[in-house]
């Protein structure tokens, strides 16, 4: 069995407000996860941390960062962004047009996740909010 199944670990990345910036969470994930043993959700890893990313970056000004936590079998991905306001609920992926550039994350995300939700945070004197995901890979 991999450490990583049975160690609960923990990486924070702090993201400039640069959206370059998702391509260096998307690999540092991977890596992460391959290191840990857990290639068989990576994919799917990716496209959650992506949408967590993008939407704090375009929805903010101040910092952000990516959390990856694994513990009991169980990875959550969140991003902690300096916007207070709740996100905007997730429609249906049914109800946004295929060609729309912008609205999907949060739907992808309730769509690929176990379980969603976010909570109002505070960090280094900046209040936030931190929106997380999590993957059941046990």
């Amino acid at each position: 069995m991999p450490e990583s199944e049975t160690t609960p670990w923990e990486y924070m990345l702090y993201v400039p407000q640069d959206l370059r910036a998702v391509t260096v969470c998307r690999r540092t994930l991977r890596l992460i996860l391959t290191m840990h043993g857990l290639i068989g959700v990576v994919d799917t890893a990716e496209l959650l941390a992506t949408e967590l990313i993008s939407n704090a970056l375009r929805h903010t000004k101040g910092p952000t960062a990516l959390r990856v936590h694994w513990t009991d079998g169980v990875l959550r991905l969140g991003a902690w962004d300096a916007n207070p306001e709740p996100p905007d609920p997730p429609r249906r992926l049914e109800h946004i047009a295929e060609d729309l550039e912008e609205g999907r994350g949060l739907a992808l995300v309730k769509a690929c996740a176990d379980l969603w939700g976010w909570q109002p945070l505070a960090r280094n004197g900046h209040r936030g909010k931190y929106v997380w995901c999590d993957l059941d890979a046990a």
